[in-house]
């Protein structure tokens, strides 16, 4: 077994095992699979390999690419994820090496903390990120369906700008303690971006409404307002964290439906969250 870089020539393969190995899981424990397709799992994993913000690795058995990881080094806080392995040769150590490799990145450069998103009905993966040091934080629902299409008095929602990084910072800071700053203006630059205004000033923002993009905001009803205005939901769904009865049983009252419940994990820095907040799939 080696471990190298991953490049974009990478892809189609590792595509293809991504998309394996959350269809079995998930199907075997009668959820939908992340991915609807193989293609959209190489398109995920051409980007990320392809990001100079993201180091991403390949596993090799006997030449042939069985798993992959990568590690979100855009921000203070490091996202890991998808880590993948070959469903026929699951059980073998792959996906520790895999795991311990990127930890071992993270820690050589000095990372606040790592963290990652955890299907919570996926036993073995629970047990080994446990055993490599992650703390289980926050219970998640996965949360998909209809456009919601409410106003929420005294908000209104705009396009994000590169103006705006440094107030959306402001936010994230005030509910995490770190910034996502270049998450964001990734999403910006993509046009996925949105900011909510409330009094005259930023109160939230979201790369997207989506699976891969996370928002915060200073209070549930700037979350609402954010959500209210996305014509879909990207993926799977929405991360609402279930602790926030009031904002889960908006959500449900507004037409969402729980697709599969999720874990956030962390490793190092972590704050409890002094605001409303829907992480992605990476953190």
């Amino acid at each position: 077994m080696t471990i190298r870089t991953a490049t974009p020539e990478d892809a189609e393969i590792c595509g293809q095992i991504c998309y394996d190995a959350f269809y079995k899981i998930s199907t075997d424990h009668n959820f939908p699979p992340d991915f609807p397709a193989p293609s959209v799992a190489a398109d995920i994993l051409r980007g990320a390999f392809s990001h100079p913000g993201f180091y991403c690795v390949v596993a090799e058995q006997d030449g042939r690419i069985v798993g992959s990881n990568c590690l979100d080094e855009r921000d203070s806080i490091a996202g890991l994820g998808p880590i993948t392995v070959d469903p026929a040769i699951q059980n073998a150590r792959v996906g520790r090496q895999l795991m311990e490799t990127v930890l071992d990145r993270a820690a050589s450069r000095n990372f606040a903390g790592v963290r990652l998103l955890q299907a919570a009905f996926h036993n073995r993966s629970l047990s080994l990120y446990t055993k490599l040091g992650f703390v289980a934080r926050e219970p998640l629902s996965v949360m998909q369906g209809p456009a919601i299409g409410k106003r929420v008095d005294g908000c209104t929602v705009r396009p994000a700008q590169l103006s705006d990084l440094d107030e959306c910072n402001r936010v994230c800071r005030n509910v995490h303690g770190h910034a996502r700053g270049g998450q964001l203006k990734d999403a910006i630059n993509h046009a996925t971006a949105t900011v909510v205004e409330r009094g005259g000033k930023i109160t939230g923002y979201a790369t997207a409404l989506a699976f891969f993009g996370h928002t915060v905001a200073e209070t549930n009803p700037d979350l609402q307002a954010l959500i209210s205005s996305s014509p879909s939901f990207g993926g799977p769904g929405i991360l609402v964290p279930t602790r926030n009865a009031e904002l889960f049983r908006w959500c449900l009252e507004s037409g969402l439906r729980v697709v599969q419940p999720m874990t956030l994990m962390t490793i190092g820095l972590y704050n409890e969250p002094a605001g409303a907040y829907l992480p992605s799939i990476l953190y």
